[in-house]
């Protein structure tokens, strides 16, 4: 009974700032709008490839480079259709599945192993900061690009692979912002009064430092995934990242181009995704910035008021 009665308390303090978070998200409507469209291209690309697979692969000749907005063949052509007579919409939507996995992937690896090293490196003695760091300095030397083109050749274009390199390239950027906001954080009143307190050297990482960092590596993260995304668009635009049968809206791009005279929607459709995809991405994690930011929630709290 104690034990119920005690847990009571947290999960109506997690509902309350749970409605705190969606109150200032509501009240920046750019935010909102952002987080409403990235929600939207994660629900088509979780389910709709199970719906809208087959007519993303089915070819029908006498359709090829069909115009947007030409319903004579159906709704599914409401954008057109592509050079082999397959509509763009169903397209889109499975491509957003390749597209939203590779992003997620490298932007999940980068970031848990960035901030296991950068954890090490922050808290640990002197020697292991530098050597984590020093082995940083050699991923960071190579354009990211350029590293990524040489690994592709060699490992061949799959889509775990294009996960794993633009992971690594990625990892640098965790491991600098954990170890800066480690360095920080561990000479701060309550980690310091933890150590005398004789806890361990894990629970003060784990139950002390990561959570006050753990914002800042998620504002990263939203941030991260636009750039990634955009990276593995430019890798498959160049024919090096996502062979087909697979599709990304960075290959739609790629096959478009030679067309770009006489059928123009066909790259044009998916590099729109692309940039409102983008463009969301960065708009929220501006807003992550200053929400999961106790010095400046302020300016969101604040808009409550003058609304009011």
């Amino acid at each position: 009974m104690s034990e119920s009665m005690a847990a009571k308390p947290v999960s109506k303090d997690q509902n309350k700032g749970a409605s705190v978070m969606l109150g200032m998200l509501w009240r920046d409507k750019f935010a909102f709008v952002s987080a409403v469209v990235l929600l939207i291209i994660m629900a088509f690309a979780i389910f709709g490839p199970a719906f809208l697979g087959d007519l993303a692969t089915s070819q029908n000749l006498r359709g090829r480079n069909s115009p947007p907005f030409d319903l004579s063949r159906g709704w599914m052509f409401v954008l057109g259709g592509d050079s082999l007579g397959r509509p763009i919409l169903a397209r889109l939507v499975v491509a957003a599945q390749s597209t939203m996995a590779v992003a997620a992937g490298a932007v999940a690896m980068s970031l848990v192993v960035g901030a296991i090293f950068g954890l090490i490196a922050g808290y640990v003695g002197k020697t292991a900061s530098q050597i984590i760091m020093r082995l940083a300095d050699v991923i960071m030397s190579f354009p990211s690009l350029l590293l990524a083109v040489v690994v592709l050749y060699v490992l061949g274009p799959s889509i775990p692979n294009m996960i794993l390199v633009l992971a690594i390239t990625r990892i640098p950027i965790y491991l600098r912002t954990t170890r800066a906001e480690v360095l920080e954080v561990r000479e701060r009143m309550f980690v310091q009064a933890a150590v005398v307190m004789g806890a361990s050297h894990r629970r003060i990482v784990l139950r002390h430092i990561l959570p006050v960092i753990a914002p800042t590596l998620i504002t990263i993260a939203t941030l991260d995934f636009a750039f990634v995304m955009l990276a593995e668009s430019s890798l498959s635009f160049l024919g090096i990242g996502i062979q087909p049968p697979s599709i990304t809206w960075g290959l739609m791009v790629s096959q478009g181009r030679p067309y770009l005279n006489t059928a123009w929607w066909l790259a044009f459709w998916p590099g729109l995704m692309i940039v409102i995809t983008a463009l969301s991405l960065n708009l929220l994690s501006n807003w992550m910035r200053i929400a999961l930011d106790p010095a400046q929630r302020w300016r969101l709290e604040s808009r409550k008021s003058t609304d009011a």
